[in-house]
């Protein structure tokens, strides 16, 4: 289902681009050329949406009793493709700097693999852990299909060019706060009932680059972004469970890329 609404959202942006071939051929005309929206950077606020394609993976730094044998990795996370959107506020600094805060949803779905049946050995209880009874991993206790639904709050400080042909690139940087709304942090249930937990309430950083595009009617920026989580995102298993799952993750940090395309 992702990856269809993911299509959809591609689709959308080529139709979008498609529609507005007739205006390029303007904004990169010499002769006789006109610069569209001249006043739009002026306004001391400005407001828009946004829709994106994104990437998201987790960084895992792991336990090295329970999430390695050796010198080989006991878990492993895939990435998933996503899509998600929100909305753009931008309050002009000066001809130089925009303050911008887009507030957005992001839905994802990740994969993790626990291939750890080798943690039985520490059946005889640890300085960590009780003495606990093995049992015998299945396909379900081994691979974990996390959804995700982030609610994304991002405040950036926005540097950009003079235009150029009705055209600016831009960069752009700052800070995140993000929920998870699927995160089952509160939940009693643990991995040993299927029940994957991480937090709630995360935080983390974006850095963007893009080029703005002004046609007569509307402005247009693709963009490259990246989101890196800074806290530690898993949260621990039950006491009585078995060391199969979280006690193997000493760290997790998610981080994202996306490709944006905003509309204001």
């Amino acid at each position: 289902m992702i990856k269809l609404k993911l299509k959809h959202l591609v689709v959308f942006g080529l139709l979008c681009s498609f529609s507005a071939n007739a205006q390029l051929t303007d904004i990169f005309r010499k002769k006789d050329r006109l610069d569209n929206l001249e006043d739009f950077d002026t306004q001391k606020f400005s407001w828009g949406f946004y829709l994106a394609a994104n990437n998201f993976d987790s960084k895992l730094v792991l336990d090295p009793y329970y999430g390695m044998n050796g010198q080989q990795s006991l878990i492993t996370s895939k990435p998933g493709y996503s899509f998600g959107a929100g909305l753009i506020g931008k309050m002009r600094l000066n001809e130089y700097l925009d303050l911008r805060m887009e507030p957005g949803l992001h839905f994802t779905e990740r994969e993790y693999t626990f291939n750890t049946q080798s943690n039985d050995k520490y059946s005889g209880g640890t300085t960590q852990f009780p003495a606990f009874t093995p049992i015998s991993l299945t396909d379900i206790d081994k691979v974990k299909r996390v959804k995700s639904t982030y609610l994304d709050i991002p405040i950036m400080l926005e540097i950009h060019g003079d235009r150029w042909y009705n055209t600016r690139p831009y960069a752009a940087g700052g800070v995140n706060y993000l929920m998870n709304l699927q995160s089952n942090e509160t939940s009693t249930e643990d991995n040993s009932r299927n029940i994957f937990r991480s937090t709630t309430h995360n935080f983390g950083w974006t850095a963007e680059i893009g080029m703005q595009i002004y046609f007569s009617r509307f402005k247009l920026t693709p963009a490259i972004r990246g989101t890196f989580f800074m806290n530690n995102e898993i949260v621990a298993d039950n006491p009585e469970t078995a060391p199969y799952w979280a006690a193997g993750i000493s760290t997790m940090q998610s981080h994202a890329f996306m490709f944006v395309l905003k509309f204001e």
